[in-house]
């Protein structure tokens, strides 16, 4: 199966992964329902967590609890982002200024080097469609 949208009723669609995952897709505003833009956000917060987790629980502790916010820039009434703004909140105040910036570093080279979100949306890639003709 690979990865699927299914529509589920008016404007509400299911997506699915072939692990039995789901999550609910709806436009903008839909009530528990992510909008496409909004899970292209996540996305991106979530890579970039996946990316940085075991550095940062490598330094600040295992049980390391943190946060990624995500934000996006978008011009009233266009139909597309102009800028993705991730945003870490993890508690470093047991590490010493030079380990902070040391992390913080390790952080930005490996999700440069390795979240394939970012990555993806940094360089812009072709989307292709196919619809049915006959």
């Amino acid at each position: 199966m690979g990865l699927e949208v299914q529509r589920d009723g008016k404007h509400a669609f299911v997506g699915r992964n072939d692990r039995g995952a789901e999550v609910r897709i709806g436009r903008a505003g839909a009530e528990g329902a992510f909008s496409p833009a909004e899970l292209l956000q996540i996305a991106t917060a979530g890579c970039n967590a996946v990316t940085a987790e075991e550095l940062i629980t490598r330094r600040v502790g295992e049980d390391a609890k943190f946060r990624v916010s995500v934000t996006a820039d978008r011009r009233e009434g266009a139909s597309e982002l102009d800028a993705v703004h991730v945003a870490f909140d993890v508690d470093v105040s047991t590490l010493a200024a030079d380990q902070r910036e040391a992390l913080a570093s390790a952080v930005d080279r490996a999700i440069e080097r390795l979240c394939t979100v970012s990555r993806t949306l940094k360089k812009g890639i072709p989307v292709t469609e196919t619809f049915p003709t006959a």
